[in-house]
């Protein structure tokens, strides 16, 4: 009879074992990171920097410092284009994307495109991440006034009406951060590479740091 019992205390102890893996299991599973693509232009790539200077290391870093488990994406693309975007996010988001940082539109403004083009584009790209139900922050860009001011009222426009469309998180520009130092060439002499178009290691801290809250809060609501 002794036996009988210790044997069935055994079991029952066995059986709860079997429980605590099960629920480890379900913990480990549930403590995936979230996984946000970074889609973007050479800006999101980190043209003309060493790796760990580029905008997605240094965001990685900022989120890691706001205690948050992240695997943040860099699919950017140097040169690409809102068209080059739209026809390659199906193939940059996995099953275990969580997330969407959008931040294309400065090589339609170098090429001219016409703002209708982009924001069809840019609906494109949303629409297939409302599909797919992630979270999305979109990334604005602000058009130069040597296009005119309707061109320029247009494509500005485009990124707030169509966060505000499609329910996506929105943050005003890429170089918010620059701001800080100044507007004018001249100004951001410090903060840019020798092309006037890409920020230094310097001009990405800024940019990182404007912008990080953002990318945060995009983190915590994929995460819910």
């Amino acid at each position: 009879m002794f036996h009988s019992f210790t044997y069935g205390a055994s079991w029952v102890l066995s059986k709860a074992g079997v429980a605590v893996v099960c629920l480890c299991t379900v913990t480990a599973a549930q403590a995936e990171p979230v996984e946000v693509i970074a889609l973007g232009d050479s800006l999101t790539a980190g043209y003309g920097l060493i790796d760990q200077n580029g905008f997605v290391p240094k965001m990685r870093s900022y989120l890691a410092e706001q205690d948050l488990d992240v695997r943040l994406v860099n699919a950017g693309v140097s040169g690409d284009t809102t068209a080059g975007g739209l026809s390659r996010v199906e193939w940059s988001l996995s099953p275990s994307t969580d997330a969407l940082i959008v931040a294309l539109g400065g090589n339609d403004l170098l090429r001219g495109l016409d703002p209708s083009v982009s924001r069809a584009n840019l609906e494109g790209i949303l629409q297939i991440a409302e599909d797919k139900e992630l979270e999305v922050l979109i990334v604005g860009m602000e058009a130069p006034g040597n296009y005119g001011p309707e061109y320029k009222a247009e494509f500005d426009a485009m990124y707030p009406e169509l966060a505000e469309a499609y329910g996506a998180m929105y943050f005003p520009r890429f170089f918010e951060g620059l701001y800080s130092v100044g507007s004018t060439p001249a100004e951001l002499r410090d903060v840019m590479q020798m092309d006037g178009i890409h920020p230094n290691a310097e001009g990405v801290d800024l940019i990182v740091e404007a912008m990080g809250p953002a990318v945060a809060e995009l983190v915590k609501r994929a995460a819910e």
